[in-house]
């Protein structure tokens, strides 16, 4: 595997693994993801760090998309954060992908 098609594999792998996160998340709250309450809170810091950790890219862009369609943030800006997202999803997918890999190694 090249390493467009490797980059590409982690990429999916870090939007699959971070929508999937964020949906449980809003099954789990009932209410939209975003980093606000419930998911992001001072009293709970480790649950508020895993879920931001893992659903973050999927916060982060539907934080930005609402505020882009209430008029708070300029279109630049909404790039700027679904760059930082896919960014962020890319990191989550090389992680899960290392993390699988050296699992792997210990199974053989």
């Amino acid at each position: 595997m090249g390493s467009v098609e490797l980059l590409a594999f982690a990429l999916f792998t870090g939007i699959t693994l971070s929508g999937i996160a964020g949906s449980v998340l809003e099954m789990i709250a009932e209410s939209p993801l975003s980093f606000a309450e419930p998911f992001v809170s001072r009293s709970h810091v480790a649950w508020s760090l895993t879920a931001t950790v893992l659903a973050g890219p999927m916060m982060l862009a539907n934080d930005a998309m609402k505020a882009w369609r209430s008029g708070d943030i300029s279109l630049a800006v909404l790039g700027s954060c679904a760059g930082t997202s896919l960014v962020w999803a890319l990191a989550i997918g090389i992680v899960a992908l290392e993390l699988a890999a050296r699992l792997t190694t210990l199974l053989v």
